[in-house]
């Protein structure tokens, strides 16, 4: 058979091999443009853990001297937004390390791991938060007053600001999604206690405050639970959300002198780029190594395919395709 492998990167191509040996014609196709988060997320990232940091700090001091759990409570969940940002960094940083023997994808998937991981340490703190808010209904405390309001206050600029960076990375990338979700249901809450802390402050309506704390929490799991299923989604190896597999598949089977299409798979190798693979069945025709280059390139631009791999098989009725049932992976 002929073995031809055409190789696409950034519109240029070039045929690696075209060596023979028996069976049948299969042809690869690889179409590469990695699209990872700007360079600047990552001083969004710096810039996000330092504010962060130094706010619990200056929260947990205030806590203290404030005598307010309240305070002291929120520190704790935003020390833990800030171990969640450095993951999300970290894995950003993984997932452009170079393919490896061992890791021949290289750490991409990293950046799905971390935005699993996100969203469900957001989903636990907010359901630790919420548990807090029905024990505090039940035993209701006096708030600690304008100290409360003043340091949620800051809270509301630091996880704001913070969120903003991350505001234009969050369609494209899980990752940076799971980071800004941190971020914004932070600046939700701490807005969330000044509202209840001035209410409180001049109707003394102690139940308030853990009440606005459940309706601050159920707003959270409503934004967080799409993250949870497109990163879990993601981790199963799922088609990604932006791919429509159908018109994929469509596209591929409208190809010229193809028969039939099988063994198509489509996944996320990160939260930002997609592979597919493919076998094309082309009764009596030769591997196109021009086709293979263009189908590839047209996947990237028409479909966000930034991986293809595409086997060509003749069809031969003595040697079929043991992958052409769909139900066999």
């Amino acid at each position: 058979m002929t073995h031809a492998a055409t190789h696409a990167q950034d519109g240029h191509a070039h045929s690696d091999h075209d060596h023979s040996h028996h069976g049948h014609g299969h042809g690869h196709g690889y179409g590469h443009h990695h699209s990872h988060a700007p360079a600047s997320f990552n001083r969004a990232f710096a810039i996000g853990i330092g504010l962060n940091i130094a706010y619990v700090i200056g929260e947990a001091a205030f806590g203290v001297m404030a005598n307010s759990l309240a305070l002291l409570s929120d520190a704790g969940h935003n020390l833990g937004d800030v171990l969640a940002l450095g993951l999300a960094w970290m894995a950003s940083l993984m997932a452009r390390k170079a393919p490896s023997a061992r890791y021949t994808y290289g750490l991409r998937g990293s950046s799905i791991l971390a935005a699993l991981s996100n969203a469900v340490i957001l989903l636990v703190v907010t359901g630790g938060i919420a548990w807090a808010a029905i024990l505090r209904l039940l035993n209701p405390e006096p708030s600690a007053g304008i100290t409360v309001m003043v340091v949620a206050a800051v809270g509301v600029a630091v996880n704001g600001v913070t969120a903003w960076m991350f505001a234009s990375g969050r369609k494209g990338d899980v990752n940076v999604r799971a980071a800004f979700m941190h971020m914004a249901s932070d600046a939700l809450v701490a807005a969330g206690v000044v509202a209840a802390g001035a209410v409180i402050w001049f109707t003394h309506w102690m139940w308030l405050d853990p009440a606005v704390s459940l309706v601050i929490g159920a707003i959270i799991v409503l934004g967080t639970w799409s993250l949870l299923r497109e990163s879990l989604d993601l981790a199963l190896a799922a088609v990604p959300a932006g791919v429509d597999r159908a018109a994929v598949g469509a596209y591929l089977a409208g190809l010229p002198g193809v028969a039939e299409v099988h063994d198509l798979h489509i996944w996320g190798m990160s939260t930002t780029e997609t592979a597919l693979t493919a076998h094309l069945v082309r009764p009596g025709a030769a591997v196109d190594d021009t086709l293979i280059h263009e189908v590839c390139l047209e996947l990237k631009t028409r479909f966000n395919v930034h991986h293809s791999t595409l086997q060509v098989e003749a069809g031969a009725l003595d040697h079929p395709c043991h992958l052409a049932d769909e139900a066999v992976v």
